[in-house]
């Protein structure tokens, strides 16, 4: 089973610099969408539903802002719209397909331009991912989180430590998320090298990817069960329809 996980940061302009061209080519079983930036509604089938796909979409309400979606070759026996709070369910925010064995979610944190908002949804979030901890269900979590975890996790860290995104207590939230709450990184699992990034605050076009200061922002994360399913993981540095790049992880599992 192959998932891929992509901040397209506006899907419009992300088909425009060849995102359905990229999803053509990844034979991915379920492909996770994050900031759609546009109401479904005003979205053309090609969108909406590429050739071997269903596409699932959940809006935020403000125009212009947030949204995620899922994109799925094999029909889900449930779809799930939002947490059940406000500020994740307006904002467009989680989105959760469910199978037989296991759910396969995606998910847009508030990206820190208000950091109390950001603080509050955390809070929340953290008891929703308590009671996911606690149930027999399995759960594939992707999307931006909105945090580098750990200095290796970003360039230059050492001047980013006041930076939302790598301060301290949200910093000292994911330890709690990849701690006692008992989820994995995956692509750590796989990779633990520095200098593996999926999002660059000031992409210049002109300059690789790769001379540029990154922030590993995005995730996959599960339950400590299917650590031992986690086959491989990679950032694919050469979709550049955005300035985030794809997060692709590969399980020995099967929908």
């Amino acid at each position: 089973m192959k998932i891929a996980s992509i901040n397209v940061n506006g899907i419009r302009d992300a088909v425009d610099r060849g995102f359905l061209d990229w999803l053509a080519q990844q034979d991915a079983d379920v492909v996770c969408v994050q900031n759609i930036k546009a109401k479904s509604f005003e979205l053309g089938d090609h969108i909406l539903y590429p050739e071997g796909y269903e596409g699932y979409f959940l809006d935020a309400e403000e125009d212009g802002f947030a949204g995620v979606a899922l994109y799925c070759r094999k029909i889900p026996k449930a779809i799930m719209y939002g947490l059940g709070f406000p500020q994740c369910d307006h904002e467009g925010r989680f989105l959760q397909a469910d199978y037989d064995r296991f759910s396969i979610a995606t998910f847009l944190m508030p990206d820190g331009s208000d950091q109390k908002a950001k603080q509050a949804f955390m809070e929340q979030y953290q008891e929703y991912l308590t009671k996911m901890s606690r149930k027999r269900r399995e759960y594939i979590i992707c999307g931006t989180w909105h945090i580098a975890h750990k200095t290796v996790d970003l360039a230059n860290w050492s001047d980013n430590q006041l930076t939302s995104g790598f301060r301290p207590e949200e910093r000292a939230w994911m330890d709690q998320v990849l701690g006692p709450t008992g989820f994995i990184d995956t692509f750590r699992e796989i990779n633990r090298d520095a200098g593996e990034y999926t999002w660059w605050p000031k992409l210049d076009q002109d300059v690789p990817r790769d001379r540029q200061e990154g922030w590993r922002i995005d995730y996959q994360l599960v339950g400590p069960n299917f650590r031992r399913h986690v086959v491989d993981a990679w950032i694919d540095y050469d979709a550049t329809f955005s300035e985030f790049a794809p997060l692709i992880v590969e399980y020995d599992l099967a929908l």
